[in-house]
């Protein structure tokens, strides 16, 4: 999504997109205040609550995921307490994060950058490096370092997770929180100011938003969390769980700034 949201900036003044289906929100947050974005409240925009939509309808949210603790339930306790203590001891070698410059982690690094203050994160993504914290390619290979036994926890997305459920490892689930707030990341969708193809457009944003819509990707094995309003006797008891989780959620759009300055610092800290 990092590299779509650049390649949108480029093209700018000759867009070839008609609607950007993001799998995050800060990203397109971005381009809303680049003016890269056409305002739209259609069909769909009314049932997805205001935490997560642009006020002016530049983009909505929709169908969203957690991050989440992912635990090796053979090697530890999945309760938050106990996963807050282990993330204190002096070796996290048996501790895995996905490379914070890119995907939802970075949107998770945005969150800390603000909530902690760019100093204390800046200091505690050292420590945990010298605590030999395992820093990997991305959230689905902590979800195989953790559902193999190679890593106890680790932090990842609700999607991950469930893939390793659903291949019998003995893994577990709790939501990550900051300051007290879980992290739900919906995807988002936006039509691009410039687009030829405007009713098509507008008839595509309306489809993606609808009750339909998200009921299909709730049922999926991702098992998204519908974010408007639906049918809860079509829901399976662990997106009934999750949809309960992301009502205690961070309003993801404060953290667009902050998103953007942690990558410039990532940038700048990361290996080629």
């Amino acid at each position: 999504s990092l590299g779509l949201t650049q390649r949108l900036l480029v093209e700018r003044d000759h867009p070839r997109c008609d609607v950007f289906w993001n799998n995050q929100v800060l990203g397109t947050a971005q381009l809303a205040e680049e003016g890269i974005l056409l305002p739209y409240k259609g069909s769909g925009y009314s049932r997805i609550p205001k935490v997560f939509k642009h006020p002016d309808g530049l983009w909505t949210g929709f169908a969203g995921r957690l991050r989440v603790w992912i635990v090796n339930t053979d090697k530890l306790a999945p309760d938050e307490d106990s996963l807050k203590r282990k993330l204190e001891s002096d070796d996290l070698a048996r501790f895995a994060i996905a490379e914070p410059l890119y995907g939802t982690t970075l949107s998770h690094f945005g969150i800390l950058w603000q909530d902690w203050g760019p100093e204390s994160l800046k200091d505690w993504h050292a420590d945990i490096q010298r605590r030999n914290a395992r820093i990997v390619q991305g959230n689905a290979t902590v979800k195989n370092l953790v559902a193999e036994g190679v890593c106890d926890f680790g932090w990842t997305d609700t999607d991950d997770f469930f893939v390793a459920l659903d291949d019998g490892f003995p893994v577990q689930m709790a939501p990550l929180r900051v300051n007290g707030k879980t992290i739900c990341l919906p995807n988002s969708v936006a039509i691009i100011r410039g687009t030829k193809r405007l009713t098509d457009s507008q008839r595509l944003v309306d489809f993606l938003l609808s009750e339909k819509t998200e009921l299909a990707l709730a049922a999926s094995a991702a098992r998204q969390i519908p974010l408007g309003l639906v049918d809860q006797k079509q829901l399976s008891e662990d997106v009934r769980q999750m949809t309960e989780w992301a009502q205690e959620s961070v309003r993801i759009t404060d953290y667009s700034h902050s998103r953007n300055e942690c990558l410039e610092w990532l940038k700048s800290v990361s290996t080629p």
